[in-house]
C-alpha cells in the first residue's frame, strides 16, 4: 500500500522538481542607464539594475567587451549598482548581473570623452587679413586642444547665421568669404563649445580684416600761381576711388619730375616752373598700388596771357510752351589760358564769390555763375534783369594784370516778351532754342504728310486728264486724213 501511494507521489515531486529547476535557471535582465558624454577628467555615474532578480545579485561594469572597471554586489535587495567613473578613454559599456549561478546582459552605452576647447583664436588665409574686393579671405576658429567642438562666429559683436549673411559661408571651424566686398571689412571673433550637460566655452580675440577698393583712374588739373616776380606751376594729381596708401608720381614729357606716397588720400601735389610763352609741355600722372598701376590722360601746360577779343554772346531759352524762361550769357575770350571773368550790368560789377564777407554793394539779380564764371545763367527774367551786359577778363594769376573788356550787349526782358513768341535774334545772339511738345511735332508730321498726299492725287489726276486729251486728240488727226485710194482692178484692161 505504501509502495502505491509512493509511485502516486512520484509524478507530483518531479514536476515540481522541473517547475523549481526552471524557476532557479531564469537568467536576470539587468539594465544600464549613464551619460553618453563627459569631460576629461570629470567624474560619471553608471547604474545598472536587474529587476525581480533573487539575492544575492552581483553586477560588474565592462568597457568594450572584456575590460572590468568594477563590480558591486547587491546583498540589501535593492537590486541597483551604481559605478562612478573617471572616463580617461572612449569605450562601449555594459553590466552584468549575476544570481544563483545565472548571469544576464545588459544594454551598451557608448560613452564619448570630450576635451573642453581651449586657447581659441582666429586665424586667415591670406595672413594678415587683407585682400582687394572680388577675392577670397578664409577665416578659421584654431584652438590649442579640445575635441568634438561646435563653433559660433561673431561679425562686429553680432552673431553671424546663414540667413543673417548669406554671403559668407559657415562650414565646420571656417568662415569664407568667397568675394570679398567693402561692407565685408569689420571685426570678426569666434567660439568653440562643446555639446554636453555642462557646456564650457573658449572665445576668442578679435580680428580685424580689411577689404581693400581698387584705385580708379587718376585725374589731373593745373593751375597757375604767382609769387613775386615769377610764375610756378601747380599740378594736382588725385583719384577718386581706391584704398590708400598708393604711390603717385608725374611724369612731364615722359620724364618724371616728382613722386610721392600718400598714405591717408589719394591726392597730390606738384610744382612745376612755368614761363609766360615758353613750349608747350606735356603732363600725366601715374598711380600705383602693389597690384594695379594707372595712367591719366594727358594734360598740356602752357601758359598763355589773356588777350585778344572779348565778347558776349546770349542765349534765350524756352519752355515747352514755348514761353521764355531764362538766359544764357557767354564770355568768349580768344586768348588766354588762366582767365579770371567779371561781369558787368550797367557798368555796374555783379557780385563775386568775395562780395559775400565785404563792404561793397553789387547789384542784386537772380543769376548764378557757371564754367569757371565763364557763364552768366538769368534764372529769373524780369525788369530788374534788363540791361547792358559785359564781362571782362584778366589773368587769374596776376591780380594786378590789365582787363580785356568785351562790348555791352543788350537783354530787355518785359511781360510782353516773356508771354511772346522766340524774338529774332541779332548779330550778337545764339538762336534761341524753342522745345516743341509731343503734340506739336505729331501736328506738323501729320500735316506734312496730308500736304504730299494731296500733291500726289493732284498729281495723278492731271496725268489721267492729260491721257485722255492725247488719246482724243490722235483720234480727231486720223479722221480728218485722206482715206487711202482702193486698188484697181486688172480685169478690165
Amino acid at each position: 500500500m505504501k509502495n502505491l501511494q509512493t509511485l502516486t507521489l512520484l509524478p507530483t515531486l518531479a514536476l515540481a522538481r522541473f517547475f523549481i529547476s526552471i524557476s532557479g535557471s531564469l537568467s536576470p535582465r539587468p539594465v544600464l542607464t549613464g551619460p553618453d558624454m563627459a569631460y576629461l577628467g570629470s567624474r560619471v555615474t553608471f547604474r545598472c539594475i536587474a529587476p525581480n532578480s533573487s539575492l544575492p545579485v552581483t553586477y560588474e561594469l565592462i568597457r568594450n567587451g572584456y575590460a572590468l572597471i568594477a563590480t558591486v554586489a547587491d546583498l540589501q535587495g535593492d537590486q541597483t549598482a551604481s559605478f562612478k567613473v573617471a572616463p580617461t578613454l572612449e569605450g562601449l559599456y555594459h553590466c552584468k548581473a549575476t544570481t544563483q549561478g545565472s548571469t544576464g546582459v545588459s544594454n551598451n552605452i557608448k560613452l564619448t570623452v570630450v576635451t573642453p576647447a581651449s586657447n581659441t583664436r582666429v586665424t586667415s588665409e591670406p595672413f594678415p587679413p587683407v585682400a582687394y574686393e572680388g577675392s577670397r579671405i578664409e577665416l578659421s576658429c584654431s584652438v590649442a586642444k579640445g575635441s568634438h567642438l561646435f563653433y559660433t562666429w561673431f561679425f562686429n559683436r553680432t552673431e553671424v547665421t546663414s540667413l543673417t549673411s548669406p554671403l559668407l559661408l559657415l562650414t565646420g571651424n571656417k568662415l569664407v568669404m568667397g568675394k570679398v566686398a567693402p561692407e565685408h571689412a569689420g571685426y570678426y571673433s569666434c567660439m568653440a563649445w562643446s555639446r554636453v550637460q555642462d557646456t564650457i566655452v573658449s572665445s576668442s580675440s578679435e580680428v580685424q580684416v580689411t577689404v581693400k577698393v581698387y584705385v580708379s583712374k587718376p585725374r589731373i588739373s593745373f593751375s597757375i600761381s604767382k609769387e613775386g616776380a615769377s610764375h610756378r606751376g601747380n599740378v594736382t594729381c588725385w583719384s577718386t576711388g581706391g584704398s590708400p596708401p598708393v604711390n603717385i608720381s608725374l611724369s612731364v614729357d615722359d620724364t618724371e619730375v616728382g613722386f610721392v606716397t600718400v598714405a591717408q588720400s589719394l591726392a597730390a601735389w606738384f610744382p612745376v616752373p612755368m614761363v609766360p610763352g615758353q613750349d608747350v609741355a606735356v603732363a600725366r600722372c601715374r598711380v600705383k598700388t602693389e597690384v594695379q598701376e594707372l595712367m591719366s590722360e594727358p594734360v598740356t601746360l602752357e601758359m598763355v596771357p589773356v588777350g585778344g577779343d572779348v565778347k558776349v554772346e546770349v542765349e534765350y531759352l524756352y519752355s515747352a510752351d514755348s514761353k521764355l524762361t531764362a538766359a544764357k550769357l557767354s564770355c568768349q575770350v580768344s586768348r588766354g589760358t588762366f582767365p579770371y571773368i567779371y561781369w558787368l550790368l550797367n557798368n555796374s560789377g555783379l557780385p563775386t564769390e568775395t562780395d559775400v564777407d565785404s563792404h561793397i554793394q553789387p547789384v542784386l539779380y537772380h543769376g548764378a555763375l557757371t564754367d569757371g564764371r565763364r557763364t552768366l545763367v538769368l534764372a529769373k527774367l524780369g525788369p530788374e534783369e534788363s540791361g547792358y551786359y559785359r564781362c571782362r577778363a584778366r589773368d587769374s594769376y596776376n591780380d594786378s594784370g590789365p582787363w580785356v573788356e568785351s562790348a555791352a550787349v543788350l537783354v530787355r526782358v518785359t511781360d510782353r516778351i516773356l508771354n511772346s513768341l522766340p524774338p529774332a535774334t541779332s548779330s550778337t545772339e545764339t538762336p534761341p532754342k524753342v522745345f516743341l511738345n509731343t503734340i506739336d511735332v505729331l501736328t506738323i508730321v501729320f500735316c506734312c504728310f496730308l500736304f504730299l498726299m494731296l500733291a500726289v492725287g493732284v498729281g495723278c489726276v492731271y496725268k489721267m486728264f492729260d491721257h485722255k486729251q492725247a488719246r482724243a486728240h490722235v483720234a480727231t488727226t486720223n479722221s480728218d486724213a485722206l482715206p487711202l485710194s482702193a486698188p484697181t482692178s486688172q480685169s478690165g484692161m
